[in-house]
């Protein structure tokens, strides 16, 4: 089993790190957070288009790259450096992840690759987590088309996705369905969240128009899948950002002067950074573990994917604050950076499931029975 990326990886990673640090540099950054859509589409296109970052592990016959999951974990990796508002995670891991696995999506699949259009998975109707037996949302067939009428919450960028994959009941089964953002009957509202740049919001479908991807009794499966798919990349972009917080701290502290000296050179700072360093290699390995599973051993996955969720969002909260502590006063402002990744990391938390969570799924996972259980 390989844990790490391949030289092809590490020059995707070169190649993606000098995209954003050429077009979205800290005040382009700020920037967004003022936007209504956030992105700039032109730098989209550019991102999704001529990077191919949207294609990397699409099969080559859907018009992808045929990578596997370790490209796709590099991206995350570098976007975590950069908290932008980018349409990446709710376009590639949640819409493109969910329509390669389906037969009857290749014609949507062009417009997302190439950047010309966005979209997201709408699946969530209780915040407490993700539960198929429980999917209110219904499905009717319609005289030209299925009609939709539910509820989504927690929608990553469901307030601007040009398409939205929505999950509901058509019968006694499960469907996937296609919805466009101008269809008639459906009301998006953006949702307050911490983090401005990942954008989350309510969904409201009162017999909304659209399209059916797939039905049948394995699509609880489906979606199961691409959740996993989702927790490991949020996990590479949560060791990105943890990452970007470290060499922060480190960078600060070798030119902050205090007392006529480095500040890195006291011993609280050594400890503080140190103890960062190995949060940062925590997370590092947690992603390698998943990552690999993914790509070569299935079978581990869900322990892999329950661990990394588990490591990788501790150690970015946690980094993250620490990172505003060895700032001092400056990183409690608005005008430092330091408060993007904190936002970022406390939002994160709320997507697919928190710490209690994923620490049962590993229980779960690996057999072993909470104490007291009968």
């Amino acid at each position: 089993m390989r844990f790490t990326p391949d030289s092809d990886a590490e020059d995707l990673r070169a190649t993606v790190r000098a995209f954003l640090d050429k077009h979205l540099p800290v005040d382009v950054v700020f920037a967004e957070l003022r936007g209504d859509r956030g992105w700039d589409p032109a730098v989209w296109r550019r991102f999704a288009g001529e990077l191919g970052v949207v294609a990397l592990d699409v099969p080559e016959e859907l018009g992808g790259a045929g990578a596997g999951i370790r490209e796709l974990a590099v991206v995350a990796e570098e976007l975590g450096r950069v908290p932008s508002r980018l349409p990446w995670f709710s376009t590639a891991v949640l819409g493109v992840g969910v329509l390669t696995a389906c037969d009857d999506a290749g014609d949507l699949l062009p417009g997302l690759l190439t950047g010309d259009t966005t979209a997201t998975l709408a699946y969530l109707e209780d915040p407490a987590g993700w539960d198929p037996a429980a999917v209110a949302t219904v499905a009717e067939p319609g005289a030209d088309s299925w009609r939709l009428t539910g509820t989504k919450t927690l929608v990553v960028e469901g307030a601007t996705a040009d398409l939205l994959l929505v999950v509901a009941r058509a019968g006694d089964e499960l469907g996937l369905f296609a919805v466009h953002s101008i269809a008639g009957g459906l009301t998006r509202t953006p949702l307050d969240a911490l983090d401005l740049n990942r954008q989350l919001a309510r969904i409201d479908m009162a017999r909304v128009a659209a399209r059916r991807i797939a039905v049948g009794r394995d699509l609880a499966a489906l979606v199961a899948g691409v959740l996993d798919r989702a927790v490991v990349a949020l996990a590479a972009e949560q060791l990105g950002g943890a990452a970007a917080a470290l060499d922060a701290s480190v960078a600060y502290a070798a030119e902050r002067l205090q007392f006529g000296r480095p500040i890195g050179t006291f011993q609280a700072i050594k400890h503080r950074c140190a103890d960062m360093a190995l949060q940062v290699e925590a997370a590092r390995s947690a992603v390698a573990w998943a990552t690999a599973c993914a790509d070569e051993a299935p079978e581990d996955l869900p322990a892999a994917v329950a661990v990394a969720g588990m490591t990788c969002g501790a150690a970015y909260r946690w980094v993250a604050g620490e990172n505003v502590q060895v700032h001092g006063g400056i990183g409690f402002t608005w005008e430092h950076p330091a408060h993007l990744h904190l936002r970022r990391a406390a939002t994160d938390a709320v997507l697919f499931g928190d710490e209690a969570a994923h620490r049962e799924r590993l229980l779960a996972a690996t057999g072993v029975t909470k104490r007291g259980a009968c």
